[in-house]
């Protein structure tokens, strides 16, 4: 029996552990202080609790300040356990804090009392990003347990704020505490898809701007008193869609290949409908691939709302609420990416490609400080969701898609 074989049949007998844990962390809501809740730190206590069944050479845990969380701060754990050798890290990096359930009428069951139905683990968080939290803590529990060492020292990290920002997460992590190297290898799980063949190694640009269209507020019947903001902004949201015309190029390493611009969030205007609207808002989400600037688009928006200013005759104010300039992309041969694609083929027997997508990830930090890092994980991409769920059999499937990683001359 290869040592391959001894751990992934180690990984296996661990099944209902892993779910028992599954379902005790979806228990305790890590929701961010800005979404209404507390924080990570219980959780973070939990995983602790976990960690300490493992041999880790160290275990850290770095305090982020946060005055709104219910500790005065937001936890980040790293653990590192020694390999044969010490010439790189291995590292995989999973995020501990999960979005607000929603509205609960769209849930079947409590969104945090997670339960077990047809192969699947039901509840927040579950998949985003428990699974592969899991996942790369019962992958190295099987290295421990058959007295097998990886190929090279292994780091497991856990973060806060990773779906608000990152800022007391892997980016305070950088700031204060950096333990990377040039050398290492870098796994972030939770991007991919339900085949587990997308290994993502770019991200698009995103930049989210406010439009606030002022005009005159007048009664319903008087439209000739007034200026209808509403009819303002309408037009002018429809002129916006024009930047697919005026942004056509395509880079056919993201999915979808082109820029995006769309039209989101509509804050309310008058409450009654026999008032013509002085004043409307609403929001776009921008996700641009590397060739279109932030810059230009800004200035394309910029144009268009001028021409509907004269036009209507109203004053229209533009304000950023997000500007993220896409980072360096992991080459497609790096390292990190054909260790994934060998792991991948071997465990899942499938095929995975290096990918770009639209969404900012913690990767997006590590690769911005020149690291090579590459998420991947096989989803059912429920993240957010009502009645999120984790395919118990794909958290299994990671745990043995990491190992391989780990026993790689990489």
């Amino acid at each position: 029996m290869t040592e391959l074989e001894k751990i992934t049949q180690r990984i296996d007998r661990y099944r209902n552990e892993m779910v028992d844990m599954q379902i005790k962390l979806c228990s305790v809501p890590a929701i961010a202080p800005i979404n209404g809740g507390q924080g990570e730190a219980k959780k973070a206590e939990l995983i602790l609790d976990l960690l300490q069944d493992i041999d880790f050479e160290s275990t850290q845990l770095i305090k982020a300040p946060d005055i709104d969380a219910s500790y005065g701060y937001r936890p980040n754990i790293m653990a590192t356990y020694k390999g044969k050798s010490s010439k790189k890290t291995i590292w995989i990096l999973t995020h501990m804090d999960v979005v607000p359930p929603g509205e609960p009428a769209l849930w079947k069951g409590n969104p945090f009392k997670g339960y077990v139905e047809a192969g699947k683990i039901y509840g927040r968080g579950v998949e985003d990003n428990q699974q592969d939290l899991i996942a790369s803590i019962y992958a190295l529990k099987a290295f421990q347990n058959r007295g097998i060492k990886p190929k090279y020292d292994v780091g497991l990290m856990f973060v806060s704020d990773e779906e608000t920002g990152n800022e007391k997460g892997i980016e305070f992590i950088l700031k204060k505490s950096n333990p990377f190297h040039k050398q290492d290898l870098i796994i972030v799980p939770g991007v991919g898809n339900k085949y587990g063949t997308m290994i993502e190694i770019a991200e698009k640009s995103i930049y989210w701007i406010k439009v606030k269209t002022v005009g005159k507020q007048t009664q319903g019947s008087t439209p000739e008193k007034g200026i209808n903001s509403l009819e303002a902004a309408s037009y002018l949201i429809t002129e916006l869609s024009k930047l697919y015309q005026r942004f056509p190029e395509k880079d056919s390493i993201f999915s979808p290949p082109i820029s995006t611009f769309e039209p989101t969030k509509k804050e309310a205007n008058v409450p009654n409908i026999n008032t013509i609207p002085g004043e409307d808002i609403f929001f776009m989400d921008c996700r641009l691939i590397p060739k279109h600037s932030i810059e230009r688009v800004k200035k394309e928006i910029k144009k268009t709302a001028q021409k509907i200013e004269k036009k209507f005759h109203v004053n229209i104010i533009l304000e950023d609420v997000q500007k993220e300039s896409t980072s360096p992309q992991t080459q497609p041969d790096a390292p990190v990416v054909l260790s994934l694609k060998k792991a991948v083929k071997d465990i899942y027997g499938e095929k995975a490609k290096p990918v770009g997508i639209g969404v900012r990830t913690a990767a997006s930090f590590l690769r911005k400080a020149h690291y090579q890092a590459a998420c991947w994980s096989k989803i059912e991409e429920t993240a957010h969701q009502p009645d999120e769920y984790c395919v118990i059999d794909n958290m299994i499937g990671d745990a043995k898609v990491f190992a391989h990683v780990l026993l790689q001359d990489s």
